[in-house]
């Protein structure tokens, strides 16, 4: 929020709150949202006396905090409750120059009372690409929504009949896509694999209706294997775990790509799982179509998951980890920084 330049180094702030919010849907039981809220604003001092906050500190802070306040009341007048998550986000979102009731408050789906919608700026630009491409990559960590995201928005554009079926695929490569030799049905086969992706479609339909879909090829669950030779026209098409793709297998999907479809093709980088000296299909795909029009990459990072707290932490000390490690190797390998000229 930009601020008026005649505003002095200290300011003081005093919101009503109005009559119809209750404070406790505003600062939580207890005041644990309050205290969330002081945590990340340590330079103010905040009051509550009834239905007033007077908010005192840096003319800046005091400015970002205000208007975190405001955009609190704008989500809790939508009827959607705030979570100490929430406010932690919005405070991000606010600091990086955006509303947070605007991520917060888009709506992709509601099914038997849950609404699902992005909950980081990231996620939200995510969810915007998806509707302005035809091809779009969700590149990042587990936890931060890629695959979930995808199926609500697949859900969202097959209810709205812009396609006539959604297609869900995922490479099996522990059964090295090759699932003839183990006991069992087809379906009983392929289901460890693609287990995700109906965790997801029971999130967002009624469970009694997706046999159904599948029964009648509306929705198709299968290994990306059971892509090749294929053209998938008026779908809505997402591979899942895309880094377990080699760079062949990446080409053979994005060529089933047909007359008024949407593909999303997402995975995560630093968990392959290909056998040595396989080139993951993700890795390479960024260089192969850069700069080609209606193809957009989105990444999320470890500040993007949705999961519990502990998921984007572990996320950090595993890229640290390998951080020292390549460096370690590189030093064993006998590679040096290059010596800035004295």
């Amino acid at each position: 929020m930009t601020l008026p330049a005649d505003l002095p180094a200290t300011a003081t702030t005093v919101l009503e709150v109005p009559a119809s919010v209750p404070m406790v849907s505003l600062l939580g039981s207890g005041d644990e949202y309050l205290r969330a809220i002081e945590s990340g604003f340590s330079d103010v001092d905040v009051l509550v006396r009834g239905n007033l906050i007077t908010m005192t500190g840096s003319a800046d802070e005091v400015g970002i905090l205000d208007t975190l306040l405001a955009e609190m009341l704008t989500v809790l007048r939508t009827g959607q409750a705030l979570t100490v998550e929430s406010i932690e986000r919005s405070i991000s979102l606010l600091r990086s120059g955006t509303r947070p009731a605007e991520v917060l408050t888009a709506n992709i789906l509601s099914n038997r009372g849950k609404t699902i919608r992005a909950k980081t700026l990231n996620q939200k630009r995510y969810v915007d690409a998806i509707d302005a491409n035809t091809i779009v990559f969700g590149i990042g960590p587990a936890g931060t929504g890629k695959t979930y995201l995808a199926v609500a928005k697949a859900v969202q554009a097959l209810q709205a009949k812009r396609v006539n079926r959604i297609v869900l695929t995922r490479p099996a490569v522990e059964a090295g896509e090759r699932l003839g030799f183990l006991p069992g049905t087809l379906s009983e086969k392929i289901d460890p694999y693609l287990r995700p992706l109906f965790d997801a479609l029971h999130d967002m339909l009624d469970p009694e209706s997706i046999p159904r879909l599948i029964t009648s090829g509306t929705i198709e669950i299968a290994p990306l294997a059971y892509m090749r030779g294929r053209t998938l026209n008026d779908a809505f098409i997402i591979l899942d775990e895309a880094q377990n793709t080699s760079a062949e297998q990446m080409k053979m999907f994005l060529t089933r790509l047909g007359f008024g479809s949407t593909m999303v093709i997402t995975g995560d980088v630093t968990q392959v799982d290909l056998p040595g000296g396989t080139t993951s299909g993700l890795r390479v795909v960024n260089d192969i179509l850069e700069g080609i029009d209606d193809v957009e990459f989105c990444r999320l990072t470890s500040h993007d998951v949705v999961r519990h707290k502990l998921v984007g932490r572990i996320v950090d000390a595993y890229e640290r980890y390998d951080a020292i490690q390549q460096k370690s190797s590189a030093e064993s390998a006998g590679i040096r920084p290059a010596r800035k000229d004295r």
